[in-house]
């Protein structure tokens, strides 16, 4: 059974760096693309970044382009969000999700960390 957990989530304030962790079990996790998703209060989910099965072959929102760095350790079955000079915008749930490898379909959903910047 597939299992996607966040964690690291908490209260920051503005400017703070903070790095989110979502631990795989139950999947080939080096055979998925890993992305990073997160939603606001009263917003749709938005996507924020991606990392494919290959080091380095990354994509980033435009929001978050310079500031967030996705990376994955296949050795640990983790995939991380470092998340540097933040701002109140960036609060929200965010998420992690396995896709599938030759699709834009992610398969496979945790439940979420809460990120909250404070101004």
């Amino acid at each position: 059974q597939a299992q996607l957990v966040e964690s690291g989530g908490k209260l920051v304030q503005a400017g703070d760096s903070l790095r989110l962790s979502c631990a795989a079990s139950g999947i080939s996790f080096s055979y998925y693309p890993m992305g990073w998703f997160r939603q606001a209060p009263g917003k749709e989910r938005e996507f924020v970044a991606l990392i494919m099965w290959t080091p380095g072959n990354t994509d980033y929102a435009d929001s978050v382009k310079g500031r967030f760095t996705i990376s994955r350790d296949n050795a640990k079955n983790t995939v991380y969000l470092q998340m540097n000079s933040l701002k109140p915008e960036d609060t929200a749930v965010y998420f992690c999700a396995a896709r599938k490898r030759w699709s834009q379909e992610y398969m496979y959903w945790g439940q979420g960390t809460q990120v909250t910047v404070s101004s």
